[in-house]
Order: structure tokens, then sequence, then C-alpha cells
């Protein structure tokens, strides 16, 4: 885990040591003692120096208690005392210098029975005092301090270990989950510093066990990660945010940005899995005896007191299929693997035969058809390193880092969700098992160079042969893993009502079963991804693409282009245009004309709303555009005004350039670089029209400025696809020139791309 990485333990228990020796002085100088006349481990040379620090101790906790102290750490000091008359004036003589050298303080002034009181009620003050570290003064006022809080603590485990869970719930859902976030929160994100920091407090209680070497690991990392963080903002920082990523691998000795995440996501799910492991024990302890007894679940797999364990007489060394038939039996019963089972498993399993058995495939495919009670058994098996053992081409997408606002999890967890999610569509197709293995291994080409669609094919069919799929199925996964991305991508890119769309389509797929193979694969994959990658929309293009394109493989006709909905005809009878808002979509139905959609989209973007997706398309001569909206920020606009302002463009009585450009002007530049624009026009793509596919970073105004700037090149936009994911903009746009016609001329052509980019610019 840790590799090469740079290590600052030892600059942290250095400037530890120093502030330990600046307070020390401090407090000796408050009480007043000379300066310099501290022995060895803070013994005081004389009697008089002994009786002025009588009654007196100061003591720290948070990240000085530990000695983790980074550049940019606040101190935690509490004063103890007996008592003692003159404390209010020593207090302000230690504080008054810490608040002058700027460093931040949290403090507080307390005897040994008020420190215990606040520790009682107070979660985050009982915290710090159990891992409370004597500085200087009377050290049987700390000792005896530490000494109530622990004991009180154990003896009220049940009560204050359930505060506990509930507090660290709570931030784990306000921050989210370290390993999967792109711009994470190192102490309170779930597998965060703190995660580790609670299993430290459930050890003190004597529940469960202290947090074990490799967690211990993934705990200097995390730290070291934050320390490299101050060092590169210069404050205190929490959060790693993007733009400080690449600065903070560089300072840890790592190659980039990459690599960093890479680190810090296995160091947050090391950190997780042992939390949850630890909270099981809790559970399992405070809720009395479990049930004795075993009961059969597999061949060689029992449940044995709310997990799954071998039975007795079960050999994983002469078995070698045992592991993949315990995780299944787990993840079908829904229990966890025992901890001792899971490393039996993966230090005395011999390797599978290649290709594997057919009962190996089939507790594979058990396994993953078991839904979301897979996930977290997937991952037991991950942190035991037995996946990569089954799968050894798993290692090169495993902790991957995504590094983009639309994926949700790093690549090997979106692997195991999106075959998660596949199960719940295995009724649905004639394959289930090649739909749950092509979910599992879709997106394994991300761990090599190239296109991970066509790599990926490539990998998926080594391993189809690996885990003995016969020659047919191997080609039906490969066709699967190099196409999945086809049917979103085309249902939102590209015009359905256009012939050579479906017919591409349909030639790609080949079969009706690998068509229903990939609409299942597509949804799972979507909902994996994370809700900018799929939605309402999306599924209802989808939808409509693959019902087109089973008409084609079936060899009846293609279905009628749909005619306007009741809703849209009945709008279509102004005949002016009109338009409807609900919500987030926006309906505009209108005479067709050419700047039709930009128009909208410049009033929309007028108003603060960004464009999500959109489709533009014609029924006869009348326009159909719908747009799915959201606020830029705050509440969305008055839908009145908004409608208003939409019948005035349409009118051509709104000089909407105008205000936009007022937007502009107000907007500021983005904080981080972001990849160049660019505009391809796709050939081959219809007949009819020239499709100009427009990847750019997403600003208000996009979608105005690109059709505006067709506009300027004298053409019309047949139909649209506009899809926003994250902050960047996927538009496809169909147009021709003012007769009707593709754009053949190479200088015409040139002339677009170079108008669109300069207009994104």
């Amino acid at each position: 885990m840790r590799g090469d990485t740079r290590s600052y333990a030892a600059a942290r228990k250095e400037r530890a040591a120093d502030i330990d020796r600046w307070l020390t002085d401090l407090l000796r100088t408050a009480c007043g003692t000379p300066y310099g006349r501290t022995g060895k481990n803070g013994e005081h040379r004389t009697a008089d120096e002994r009786g002025a620090l009588s009654g007196v101790a100061l003591v720290a906790v948070g990240s000085l208690g530990r000695a983790e102290l980074a550049p940019g750490s606040d101190l935690d000091l509490v004063l103890l005392h007996n008592g003692r008359d003159d404390v209010a004036r020593i207090a302000d003589r230690v504080w008054y210098p810490v608040w002058d050298s700027g460093v931040g303080l949290d403090h507080s002034v307390r005897t040994v029975e008020e420190a215990a009181t606040v520790a009682r009620d107070d979660l985050k003050a009982v915290l710090g005092l159990i891992q409370a570290r004597h500085v200087a003064g009377d050290p049987e006022l700390t000792r005896a301090a530490r000494e109530s809080v622990l004991s009180e603590w154990r003896a009220d485990s049940r009560r204050r270990l359930g505060e506990l869970r509930d507090a660290t719930d709570k931030r784990a859902e306000a921050s989210g989950e370290l390993a999967f976030l792109l711009e994470p929160d190192l102490r309170d994100s779930r597998g965060g510093i703190r995660d580790v920091q609670a299993m430290q407090a459930v050890a003190a209680a004597w529940v469960a066990s202290a947090p074990g070497p490799r967690v211990r690991e993934a705990y200097e990392l995390l730290l070291d990660i934050r320390h490299s963080l101050h060092l590169v903002t210069a404050r205190g920082a929490d959060r790693l945010v993007l733009q400080e990523q690449d600065a903070v691998a560089g300072t840890l000795g790592l190659l980039d940005a990459e690599a960093l995440m890479r680190r810090l996501a296995e160091a947050g799910r090391t950190v997780a899995h042992a939390f949850d492991a630890t909270w099981r024990t809790v559970d399992r302890l405070l809720s009395g005896p479990a049930p004795r007894g075993r009961r059969p679940l597999a061949d060689g797999v029992v449940e044995h007191g709310g997990e799954v364990v071998l039975a007795r007489g079960a050999d994983p060394r002469k078995d070698p299929v045992l592991v993949l038939r315990a995780a299944a039996a787990a993840a079908e019963a829904g229990l966890p693997l025992a901890p001792a089972t899971v490393n039996a498993l993966a230090a005395q399993s011999p390797p599978l035969p290649v290709p594997w058995p057919d009962d190996a495939r089939d507790a594979l495919v058990a396994l993953l058809g078991a839904g979301r009670a897979a996930v977290p058994v997937w991952e037991e098996l991950d942190q035991a390193g037995v996946l990569v053992r089954l799968l050894p081409d798993w290692e090169r997408v495993r902790h991957r880092p995504q590094r983009n606002p639309v994926h949700r999890y790093t690549v090997d967890r979106h692997l195991i969700e999106a075959a998660a999610g596949a199960a719940s569509f295995t009724r649905e197709v004639s394959r289930p098992d090649l739909l749950l293995i092509s979910a599992l291994l879709h997106d394994i080409g991300k761990g090599w160079p190239g296109d991970h669609s066509t790599t990926g094919a490539v990998v998926a069919r080594d391993i189809g042969t690996r885990i003995g799929l016969s020659p047919a199925d191997v080609d039906i996964l490969e066709t699967v893993v190099r196409h999945h991305l086809l049917l979103p991508e085309t249902a939102t890119r590209r015009d359905l009502d256009d012939p050579v769309t479906i017919s591409r389509v349909a030639e790609a797929v080949g079969s009706r079963e690998v068509l229903e193979l990939l609409a299942a694969l597509a949804v799972a994959d979507g909902n994996a991804t994370g809700p900018a990658a799929w939605n309402s929309w999306k599924a209802s293009l989808v939808t409509d693409l693959v019902r087109r394109v089973r008409s084609v493989l079936s060899g009846t006709p293609l279905p009628p282009a749909p005619a306007l909905s009741a809703a849209q005809a009945s709008l279509a009878r102004h005949g002016g245009g009109a338009i409807r808002v609900n919500g987030g979509a926006v309906t505009v139905v209108a005479p067709d004309r050419a700047g039709l959609l930009w128009r909208a989209a410049g009033v929309l973007a007028a108003h603060r709303m960004v464009v999500r997706a959109a489709s533009a398309a014609s029924a006869g001569s009348t326009a159909v555009i719908e747009f799915a909206v959201v606020p830029e920020y705050g509440s969305p606009p008055d839908p009145a005004t908004l409608e208003a302002d939409l019948r005035l463009v349409l009118a051509g009585r709104l000089d909407i350039e105008q205000r936009l450009a007022r937007r502009t002007r107000s907007l500021r530049p983005a904080r981080v670089p972001v990849a160049p624009p660019r505009v391809t026009l796709v050939d081959d793509a219809s007949n009819t029209a020239t499709v100009v596919e427009v990847r750019a970073h997403d600003r208000p105004g996009l979608l105005w400025r690109i059709g505006r700037a067709f506009g300027d090149c004298g053409l019309d936009v047949r139909a649209a696809r506009v899809e926003t994911l994250g902050a960047e903009a996927v538009d496809v746009f169909y147009v021709v020139d003012r007769a009707g016609r593709p754009l053949t001329d190479e200088a015409q052509r040139a002339q677009v791309r170079d108008q669109v980019l300069a207009a994104l610019r």
C-alpha cells in the first residue's frame, strides 16, 4: 500500500516534541519556575520546582495528544488542576503566548472531576481524553483523569458505543466515502482518519481488537497525505481538492494525481472494511450470545454465529473451488464471511485449473447473481487478495480512480456494482450468466492503454476462456464488452429517426440475444455510474432504440417515426408556437425554423438554467424541442417569466444576445484548467445530414453559442441530442445547408469546425 511514498511520520513526532518543550516552558514560567531546568522526561530537579507545578497539569488531546501534528493542525489542550486559586492566572500565561504565535488553539480548564463529568455527556471530549497525553506539570492529575474517563467509557460502553456509531454514520453520510470521492475529506469521510480513531476508541472499551497492521499502515498513509496537503496549501486543509492533487502527489514522491488517488482509494477501502468488521464485533458482543449450532449453506460451508465459516473437515487445500462456493453461499444468505475463514481460504486455496471447472464458474455466477449482497462479499475477497489470484487482470483496475464527477466509484467497485445491478435483469435475458459476467468485465479495459471498449474486448475474451466459457459464449462476451456503450451513446448522440442510425446498430449487434444483453447492461452500467449518467430521459431513448433495432433484426419494417404526442399536438395548435414549463422539463413546440433550438437555449441560459439534456426533432413542419434543466444555483426562475421570454424570443422581440453578454461578463473564470474543446464531423452517420459532435467543458450559454455558430455558417439544425455529464457537455447536431443538404465541400466543413471552436473559446 505504501510503496515508495515519502513518510512524514518522523516530522510529525519531531514537531510534537518541539511543541511539548515550548508548552512545558510556558507552564513552568506561568507557575513561577525558571527556564531551562527541566530534566529528562520532564522531571524537575528541585523540590521547589515540583511544588510550583503541583496540582496543575497541561494535557494534550487530539492530534497533539497522538503526536500526529500536521503543519496546519491546531493545538487541543486541557489544563487540569486540583482547585488551585491561581489557575486562571496560569491559564492566561499559557494561552496568550499560543494565541500570539498564530497557532490555532482549542483549550479548556478543568478539575479531574469536571473533565470526567464533561466526558460523560460530550462524545468529542471523551474521545479526546481517551487518548490524552501528559505534556507538563503534575502527572498524577493526568493519570487520574485518564483512568476515570476510561473506567466510565468501559462501564457504559453499550450506550457510548451506540452514540459513537450514530456519530460516525452521520459523518459518513455528510462527507461521503473517501475511496470514491473526486475531492475527498481526508479526516471526516468514511474510511478516513476519524474512522481509525473511532476503532481505537472501541478498542479502548475492550469490546474489539485494536486496528491491525494493514489498517495502521493505511492510517499512516492518510496522515502523510494530509501532512503533504498542509505543506502544499500552507494551511490546515482536510479536503484534497482537484487542483492540489498533483502537487500533493509530487511531495509524496508519486508520479501524478492518479497514482495518489489510487493509493488513497486503497487506504480508504482498507479502513472502511476494518471499520465495518469492528462494528460487527461490537454488535455481536453487545447483543448477547449468538445462537448455537451450525446451519449448512453449501458443500463445506455453514453458518455459525451470524457468519459464514467452513464446515468441519472442509479443506481448502484439496478443494480449489471452495473459496468461490463459500463466497456465493455468503452472498446468497446475506451474511458476512468470517475473517478467519477468509484468511484461511486466501492462505490455503490452490490456484484454480485453467480453464475453470464448471462448478467454479457456476459459483462465480451465483455470487454475482445475489445482487446487492454480492458487493460486501466481493470486497472481502478483494481485501484478502483472493480476487487477483482468481482473475489476474483484476489487478489493473483495482482501486483505479475514474477522475471525473460522473463516476461515483473506482473502476473495480463500479464493475461489481454494475454486476449487482444486472442481477435485477436476469429474468429478462436468455443468457443471465453472460449478462452477469459481461457486467463484471465491461470496463476491464480501463486498466490498459487505448480505448477501453476495444482493449476490454480482448481482455474479456482471455478471461472468458480462462473461466471455461465455450468458444461461442466467448464470442458473445467479447461483442458485449466491445459494444457496451453502443446503445446509450447512439440513443443520446444520434437521430433515431434516421434509418442509417438503426441499421448501423443492428449490424454491430448482430443478434437479438446480444441486443437484449446490451440493453440490460446499459441500465446496470448507467445506474452503477451515477445519477449524471442515467436518468429517465436516457432510459426512454435507449428503449426506443432497442425497439427499432429489434424490428430490423427480426426482419420487420422499421416502426414509423413517432408523431406528436397528445400534449405536443395540443401545444402545436397555437400558430406562433407554444411553451410548457413543468419543473425541470421545458417543451417548445413551434413551426420549424432556423435557429429555433439555440435561441430557446439562450433564454434558458439567461435565466440561470443549466441544460442537462435536450433533444430536437421535427414532425412535418413542426419542431419539437425537449429540455431537461436545473437551476445553476438557488431557486429556479418563475415559470411564467421564463415562458414569457421564450414566447418573446420566438416572436423575434427579445435580444437574447445582449442579455447573455451581460451574464458572461459577470461570471468568474474557471479555477481549474480544462481540456480544450473538440469538434468532430462524423462521417457515414447519416445519409441526409452532416453529424457534428461537440465536446466541451460546460458553461452558461454553451448551447446558444454553438447554435449561433451554425447560424453564422448558414446551417440549420435538423435534429440534436444534447447531454451534460458532470461538467462535460457532449452535444451532437444533425445540420444541413439552406437547401436541406448535408455538407460535402471540404472548405465548408472546415469552416464549420473552425467557427464552432471559435465560439467555444
